[in-house]
């Protein structure tokens, strides 16, 4: 019985350190098909560990170097910690210890990051990718200016899930990718940003030949020069009282910017006009013009006195016939369409912001 133990150990510490080197197999991979695409990854020291039941990678001082940014952005972290099940080594789960800051390659940071709990899931080989998560618990995101912080973003959690849907890494690639927020805010985006928001969005990526290692500017001019196109199959968004869900298809511009439109339904419209100050940036503006015309058309003189009286309310009366009247999860509710037009954004008539090119 005695040797029939000692034989088991054996066994099994082979077996494990067989394992840790799979492990550690997966992690270089996962290294060297990153750095393919300009992001290298290093560690200050690293030990393995975790024996006899899982693998437990620690990375002291992690730091990494983007240099497919334009210019180059350099982040670094107090460490992370990799665990893998021993039967399972494929699967790497990631810890985040912070702060996290950002900066430009031998200079201070100009952004700092921390949170309670960040975590990251990889599911796959290096050659063969599956699904990737990211997980953040009460991020607060600062920029560091003139040794003052300010506040750039905070949320009570963040997710972001990728995985592929159809095809394979190497022949005409199907991404889907998820992005939900809770309670995130964020200033110094838009005024309208710095109220609290929910959101659940769900988007494809059609069009891709490869998901070879390559920068996100390089893949998405990729997907422009095939004619693919970003369906949002998914989206609620919620802030305060007001409420939209929606739909839609989104291509990309020569100048890399979304171009398309989605059916989107909003609850609580004027909620959101006031919020935005709408209704004074909007009174002598081409985007008053078109509403104001509009409901002309509908009933002379409504869109004088539309322009007359254009608060919250007025303007969302207006913008709502100009619709299609509904209810969106029991309350009153306007179906428009939310108009993505090389660089701008227009919710029916109304220019509500603009986008950033994607390349």
């Amino acid at each position: 019985m005695l040797v029939l133990v000692l034989v088991g150990v054996a066994g099994w510490s082979w077996f494990w350190h067989y394992a840790a080197g799979q492990a550690q197999i997966a992690i270089d991979g996962w290294r060297a098909r990153e750095a393919k695409a300009g992001r290298v990854y290093a560690c200050g020291s690293q030990t393995i560990g975790g024996y006899p039941f899982r693998i437990e990678v620690e990375c002291d001082k992690a730091s990494a170097l983007f240099r497919s940014n334009q210019p180059p952005v350099e982040i670094k972290a107090g460490g992370m910690s990799i665990v893998a099940q021993i039967y399972q080594p494929n699967l790497l789960i990631t810890e985040f210890h912070g702060p996290l800051t950002v900066a430009d390659p031998g200079k201070s940071p100009n952004i700092i990051v921390n949170w309670k709990l960040a975590q990251s899931s990889v599911r796959g080989t290096p050659a063969a990718p599956e699904r990737v998560s990211l997980v953040f618990d009460k991020p607060v995101v600062e920029r560091v200016a003139g040794g003052n912080r300010q506040n750039v973003l905070r949320a009570k959690r963040i997710e972001i899930h990728g995985r592929i849907l159809e095809g394979s890494v190497t022949h005409n690639p199907v991404i889907e990718t998820v992005l939900r927020l809770s309670a995130a805010s964020a200033p110094e985006l838009h005024p309208i940003a710095s109220q609290p928001v929910d959101a659940d969005i769900t988007a494809v990526l059609r069009g891709l030949d490869n998901f070879a290692p390559e920068p996100w500017a390089a893949r998405f001019r990729e997907l422009q020069a095939a004619g693919g196109r970003i369906d949002i199959t998914k989206a609620r968004v919620q802030q305060g009282q007001t409420i939209a869900v929606g739909n839609g298809a989104l291509s990309l511009s020569a100048s890399g910017h979304p171009v398309g439109q989605l059916r989107v339904t909003v609850a609580g419209l004027e909620s959101f006009l006031a919020s935005t100050n709408a209704p004074q940036a909007v009174q002598t503006s081409p985007d008053m013009d078109k509403v104001t015309n509009a409901l002309d058309r509908l009933l002379p003189g409504l869109g004088g006195v539309a322009r007359q009286q254009a608060t919250g309310s007025n303007l969302s009366f207006g913008i709502s016939l100009l619709g299609e009247r509904t209810t969106l999860e029991g309350k009153p509710a306007v179906t428009l369409p939310l108009r993505f037009d090389d660089g701008s954004i227009f919710l029916g008539p109304i220019k509500i912001g603009n986008t950033p090119a994607l390349f």
